[in-house]
């Protein structure tokens, strides 16, 4: 049943991102693309980041969203909850340098400042870089519950709630741009 649920999305991803505005982090190599990614205005409550940065309402942010369809291709080979963890944890790190160059390379750099993600797998999260914050509206959070359901049901893995995840650009900027 994880096989055929796992086909379908894989038919159904190139709609929803043609739909969602993502475009891909440019790498070298496309087949080792992690994250999808577009600029976003925020449009939660402020939020303030340990180095001090403060995130108000339209600020200009870098989405990232994981490429799930690939990811879970690659974590059905995989048994262990904890191996699965560490799987992610280290796919996430070798992409945050592209990130980064990313991020100082656009021509929006200035006003960027910071990125957003929002996962249930946040497990490790902080020693990367990112703050998780919970979601406080409690439909949103409900609906994300929902829609993250399939990927923990195809990965085979326990679902917690859905969290904000942020990192100031010069946090990412410091920790890995001179990585590359």
């Amino acid at each position: 049943m994880r096989s055929y649920l796992l086909g379908v999305w894989n038919v159904i991803d190139p709609i929803y991102y043609t739909c969602s505005r993502l475009h891909y982090l440019p790498e070298n190599e496309v087949a080792n693309t992690l994250f999808r990614i577009r600029l976003t205005s925020y449009q939660g409550n402020e939020v303030r980041l340990h180095d001090g940065t403060i995130i108000h309402k339209n600020d200009l942010l870098i989405k990232i969203h994981l490429h799930n369809v690939r990811m879970l291709s690659e974590l059905n080979r995989i048994e262990s909850d904890m191996k699965k963890a560490v799987f992610i944890y280290h796919k996430v790190k070798r992409a945050l340098p592209r990130l980064a160059n990313y991020a100082i390379g656009h021509q929006k750099s200035s006003n960027i400042k910071g990125i957003i993600g929002i996962t249930s797998l946040y497990k490790g999260a902080n020693r990367l870089g990112f703050e998780s914050f919970p979601i406080k509206n409690s439909y949103y959070r409900t609906y994300k519950r929902f829609t993250f359901f399939p990927i923990h049901y195809i990965a085979n893995t326990s679902q917690q709630d859905p969290v904000y995840l942020f990192m100031s650009k010069d946090a990412l900027l410091n920790r890995y741009h001179s990585t590359i």
